[in-house]
């Protein structure tokens, strides 16, 4: 999993909370990077139902409310179909090892897998927001 995940939780989190700082622009100053990345995960999150922009107007909104977003959706909108755990792909299949890694560790990554995702399905946009203002004073 690479960085857009908390990318886009960060992204999520200003817009629910700052409505009126959803510019790409303001959300990559409290990021700390370029907008250019802003606007590729919004499109992410755009795509995937969660946001909703107009093209040439600054600024985004929830596509529904943040207690109905879980963290989960978002993992999916930015990874897509895309796992944690990845296997390599050509094993030596005369190997003892290479010829049965992979059926041993598809068993043990997917059920991190489901873990992680079940973990995620729990907690909401709402409960992050709710969090931060707690943290924020």
């Amino acid at each position: 999993m690479n960085s857009q995940y908390a990318v886009a939780v960060h992204v999520l989190s200003l817009i629910d909370r700052f409505p009126e700082h959803s510019s790409s622009a303001d959300m990559a100053l409290s990021v700390g990077t370029n907008p250019v990345v802003i606007r590729t995960v919004a499109g992410q999150l755009r795509r995937a139902g969660l946001i909703r922009t107009r093209q040439g107007v600054a600024g985004a909104s929830l596509s529904r409310p943040a207690s109905q977003i879980t963290l989960l959706d978002v993992y999916r909108a930015v990874n897509g179909e895309d796992r944690v755990f990845r296997l390599h792909e050509r094993p030596h299949p005369s190997c003892p090892v290479g010829a049965n890694i992979q059926a041993t560790l598809e068993d043990r990554f997917g059920r991190a897998q489901a873990a992680l995702e079940a973990q995620l399905a729990r907690s909401t946009l709402a409960d992050v927001t709710a969090d931060l203002a707690c943290r924020a004073g």
